[in-house]
């Protein structure tokens, strides 16, 4: 038995991080604290504690502890623990990828883009956003207002004349000189208002203009603010937030409901709701709201940035976060906490179809009752070319796309789609038996008997005789819902009825496995022309093919550069520009 009173005597009152441990050393429990001594005593001194937290210590065979130099550091040190142990009692939000800004470049013309990742301190950053789509819906509210420009540089340099935008009256075309730096340079500095979320002085300022250009009978360039006016002011159709114009908070309510707990994160910047996303916690059963939001607050907020204030629907020591009790806050939070139960609605919807989906082919197919992981793979290719195989993983009732792998086929006949499934499959369930990784219960080969046969095969002489595999033959006039099901441990062939579940869930994981080996294939034949391309002209080495590419954005900037542009890369000689100019124009009109 686990002797708490002698362990927690020797505990120092420091800052640090603790460990549960069960009878087979296994993670029970991540923490921190401020106090070592205080924080563990009161696991073990405290009454009433929630079900779940007894039924944790009814479990601790033991405790290891970590003393850092601050509550910061054991911040960072847990987290990382919890990631890299997934213990048992923590609450864990699986990691996304990072948020999504909205770009204003530096340049002299700046541009409107989409930023992931890391940042440059020449331009300005907007956000975050909590998905791409609001981003996206953004720019384009600002094209249609200030008509700024989101083409790359190298496409902005090398134009000589408007682009379709500049026709339907989305870009004022910097690039051909259709309109002045300076005037330019306003419409920029008024996005970048609105952007900040004073969009009262940018209709001030553009109705002070549209009057005085009225006033000295400029009436086209009158009618111009005229209609970025009227377009701010459809935007500023009131919201509960915009009362707060210029704020960037955000609101985090948690919801339970049926066992599921669920966390809506909702985005509010430049006092505009700009979207939410719904979290749902694993390691969550039994657990309070308020344990849900501190968990959430601790794990999302140390890759995130803070904004300047937090709602929460809990209420949680942490700086800058309030739990309102009344008022307009009151009501945003009262909007995440109806997101965040539409969302467990809508999960509770697609668990039962899932599941009523994998009920209904395992029946279909006659598999095992315990089915529940299934791997496609496909295999793409044109003539022959840049083959790719994919394969995708579906298990828990939902693709699992960080499972998800791409294959380069290489050393095989071009074309041959059987060599091609042959080496795939050697090669993925050659390094799960070596390393002990997950067998799936059930193949599907995007093909037919050939291709089944091909996966049965490997999958005996790896020892995986339990696997079971299926063929997916495209059907009559490859008309979906007339596939034929190859089910080749029983060298036998099948069709279901086109609004069978069982058959719907099948196309869902074969159609995601031939998207992911298209997308795959695209990028390796692209990058497979590009490099042979270039590589045709005497002269161009690696170095001088990636300074080009760079230069340009890719081949066909490098297609659309004039001679004298391309003289101007470092290591590009006048005479060789003019025979890269010649190769590339020549090829193209073959």
């Amino acid at each position: 038995m686990f002797d708490a009173k002698t362990f927690v005597a020797g505990l120092p009152n420091l800052p640090g991080v603790y460990r549960m441990l069960g009878r087979g050393g296994e993670a029970l429990y991540v923490g921190k604290a401020g106090d070592l001594k205080k924080r563990v005593s009161s696991y073990f001194q405290k009454h009433g504690q929630s079900p779940r937290i007894e039924m944790m210590l009814t479990q601790v065979a033991s405790m290891e502890v970590t003393a850092t130099r601050s509550e910061g550091e054991a911040l960072l040190l847990e987290n990382n623990l919890i990631k890299s142990l997934a213990p048992r009692y923590n609450i864990l939000f699986r990691d996304d990828k990072s948020y999504p800004y909205l770009m204003v470049s530096g340049h002299e013309f700046p541009r409107l883009g989409f930023h992931r990742g890391a940042k440059d301190r020449k331009h300005r950053y907007f956000g975050p956003f909590p998905h791409a789509y609001a981003v996206r819906e953004s720019i384009q509210l600002l094209q249609r207002v200030f008509r700024l420009r989101t083409c790359e540089d190298t496409v902005f340099e090398n134009r000589s004349r408007p682009c379709l935008l500049h026709q339907i009256h989305r870009c004022t075309a910097p690039c051909t000189g259709k309109i002045a730096a300076d005037a330019y340079a306003e419409d920029v500095a008024n996005a970048m208002l609105f952007l900040e979320g004073r969009e009262d002085d940018v209709v001030k300022k553009l109705g002070q203009r549209m009057q005085a250009a009225s006033d000295a009978q400029r009436y086209e360039q009158a009618a111009i603010y005229r209609d970025q006016v009227r377009a701010l002011s459809r935007v500023q159709a009131r919201q509960y937030v915009e009362s707060n114009r210029g704020v960037d908070a955000d609101v985090v309510a948690c919801a339970i409901e049926g066992g599921i707990a669920c966390v809506n994160l909702v985005m509010i910047r430049g006092g505009r709701h700009v979207g939410d996303r719904s979290f749902f916690p694993a390691n969550a059963e039994g657990a309070a709201p308020v344990e849900i939001i501190g968990a959430f607050l601790e794990q999302h907020y140390l890759d995130q940035p803070r904004p300047g204030l937090i709602v929460t629907s809990e209420p949680v020591e942490i700086e800058n976060v309030v739990h309102p009790s009344h008022g307009e806050r009151r009501i945003w939070l009262d909007m995440a906490r109806k997101n965040a139960e539409l969302a467990i609605a809508q999960r509770v919807r697609d668990r039962a179809t899932q599941e009523g989906r994998l009920l209904a082919l395992r029946d279909a197919l006659g598999l095992p009752e315990g089915t529940q992981r299934i791997e496609c793979f496909d295999i793409s290719h044109t003539m022959g070319e840049a083959t790719v195989a994919s394969c995708v993983v579906y298990d828990r009732q939902q693709m699992q796309k960080s499972e998800y792998r791409r294959f380069n086929i290489r050393d095989v006949t071009p074309g041959d789609d059987y060599a091609a499934m042959r080496q795939v499959l050697s090669r993925r369930y050659g390094r799960v038996t070596a390393d002990g990784g997950k067998i799936p219960d059930l193949i599907l080969v995007d093909g037919g008997k050939g291709q089944a046969g091909i996966a049965s095969s490997v999958l005996h002489d790896l020892g995986l005789h339990q696997v079971s595999v299926v063929g997916v033959a495209k059907g009559p006039e490859r008309k979906p819902g007339m596939e034929e099901l190859v089910i080749e441990s029983e060298a036998r062939t099948m069709q279901l009825a086109p609004s069978h579940p069982g058959l719907h869930l099948i196309q869902a994981i074969r159609d995601e496995a031939h998207r992911f080996a298209i997308v795959g294939h695209r990028a390796r034949r692209s990058q497979a022309r590009v490099t042979s391309e270039l590589n045709e002209i005497p002269g161009i080495g690696a170095k001088r093919r990636q300074a080009l590419l760079s230069a340009f954005g890719g081949l066909r900037g490098v297609q659309a550069a004039a001679v004298d542009d391309i003289a101007k890369v470092e290591g590009i000689s006048r005479p060789l520009a003019e025979r890269i100019y010649k190769h590339l124009h020549e090829s193209a009109a073959t």
